[in-house]
Protein backbone atom coordinates (compact mmCIF):
# COMPACT_ATOMS: atom_id res chain seq x y z
CA UNK A 1 0.00 0.00 0.00
CA UNK A 2 1.38 3.38 -0.97
CA UNK A 3 1.56 6.08 1.66
CA UNK A 4 1.42 9.77 0.87
CA UNK A 5 3.92 10.30 3.66
CA UNK A 6 6.44 7.75 2.41
CA UNK A 7 10.01 8.80 3.09
CA UNK A 8 12.03 9.54 -0.03
CA UNK A 9 14.82 6.96 -0.41
CA UNK A 10 18.23 8.60 -0.37
CA UNK A 11 21.91 7.74 -0.61
CA UNK A 12 25.08 9.62 0.22
CA UNK A 13 27.63 10.90 -2.28
CA UNK A 14 29.93 8.06 -1.17
CA UNK A 15 27.25 5.45 -1.88
CA UNK A 16 26.59 7.03 -5.30
CA UNK A 17 30.28 6.94 -6.23
CA UNK A 18 30.31 3.17 -5.54
CA UNK A 19 27.19 2.64 -7.68
CA UNK A 20 28.71 4.57 -10.61
CA UNK A 21 30.95 1.58 -11.38
CA UNK A 22 27.86 0.07 -13.09
CA UNK A 23 25.46 1.69 -15.57
CA UNK A 24 22.69 3.68 -13.93
CA UNK A 25 20.43 6.62 -14.75
CA UNK A 26 21.52 9.75 -12.90
CA UNK A 27 19.49 12.92 -13.45
CA UNK A 28 21.06 16.28 -12.57
CA UNK A 29 18.17 18.68 -11.90
CA UNK A 30 20.26 21.85 -11.67
CA UNK A 31 19.97 24.62 -14.24
CA UNK A 32 21.81 24.14 -17.56
CA UNK A 33 24.33 26.79 -16.44
CA UNK A 34 25.07 24.94 -13.18
CA UNK A 35 25.30 21.63 -15.07
CA UNK A 36 27.75 23.08 -17.60
CA UNK A 37 29.97 24.41 -14.83
CA UNK A 38 30.73 20.82 -13.79
CA UNK A 39 28.76 17.60 -13.57
CA UNK A 40 29.22 13.87 -13.04
CA UNK A 41 30.02 12.26 -16.39
CA UNK A 42 27.05 9.84 -16.31
CA UNK A 43 24.54 12.56 -15.34
CA UNK A 44 21.85 13.74 -17.72
CA UNK A 45 20.66 17.32 -17.24
CA UNK A 46 16.90 17.55 -16.67
CA UNK A 47 16.29 20.86 -14.84
CA UNK A 48 13.78 20.75 -11.99
CA UNK A 49 11.51 23.08 -14.00
CA UNK A 50 11.24 20.34 -16.67
CA UNK A 51 11.21 17.22 -14.47
CA UNK A 52 7.44 16.82 -14.75
CA UNK A 53 7.88 16.16 -18.49
CA UNK A 54 10.62 13.55 -18.01
CA UNK A 55 9.82 10.28 -19.77
CA UNK A 56 12.90 8.09 -19.66
CA UNK A 57 12.86 4.33 -20.16
CA UNK A 58 14.63 3.31 -16.95
CA UNK A 59 12.37 2.71 -13.98
CA UNK A 60 15.23 3.14 -11.43
CA UNK A 61 16.55 6.70 -11.23
CA UNK A 62 19.04 8.61 -9.08
CA UNK A 63 18.61 12.38 -8.77
CA UNK A 64 21.22 14.97 -7.83
CA UNK A 65 21.29 18.78 -7.57
CA UNK A 66 23.62 21.25 -5.86
CA UNK A 67 22.70 20.58 -2.22
CA UNK A 68 19.92 17.99 -2.14
CA UNK A 69 16.86 20.25 -1.90
CA UNK A 70 15.82 20.39 -5.58
CA UNK A 71 16.63 16.72 -6.05
CA UNK A 72 14.31 15.85 -3.16
CA UNK A 73 11.52 17.81 -4.88
CA UNK A 74 12.29 16.04 -8.15
CA UNK A 75 12.18 12.59 -6.53
CA UNK A 76 8.66 13.28 -5.28
CA UNK A 77 7.48 14.34 -8.74
CA UNK A 78 9.12 11.34 -10.45
CA UNK A 79 7.80 8.98 -7.79
CA UNK A 80 4.25 10.10 -8.56
CA UNK A 81 4.97 9.29 -12.22
CA UNK A 82 5.80 5.71 -11.23
CA UNK A 83 9.60 5.78 -11.18
CA UNK A 84 11.71 4.14 -8.47
CA UNK A 85 13.71 7.20 -7.46
CA UNK A 86 16.58 7.77 -5.03
CA UNK A 87 17.72 11.22 -3.91
CA UNK A 88 21.47 11.90 -3.63
CA UNK A 89 21.99 13.68 -0.29
CA UNK A 90 24.44 16.57 -0.20
CA UNK A 91 24.46 17.00 -3.97
CA UNK A 92 27.27 18.35 -6.08
CA UNK A 93 28.43 20.62 -3.25
CA UNK A 94 29.75 17.48 -1.53
CA UNK A 95 30.93 15.63 -4.65
CA UNK A 96 34.71 15.26 -4.69
CA UNK A 97 34.98 12.89 -7.66
CA UNK A 98 35.71 13.59 -11.30
CA UNK A 99 33.47 16.09 -13.12
CA UNK A 100 33.15 17.16 -16.73
CA UNK A 101 32.19 20.60 -18.01
CA UNK A 102 33.76 24.03 -18.11
CA UNK A 103 35.03 24.36 -14.55
CA UNK A 104 36.00 27.96 -13.79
Amino acid sequence: MLSFFRKTPSISITELSKKLTKPLTLLDVRTPQEYQSGHIKQAKNVPLTEIGRYSGQDSKLYVICQSGMRSRQATKILNKKGYDVTNVRGGMSQWTGYTVGCMK
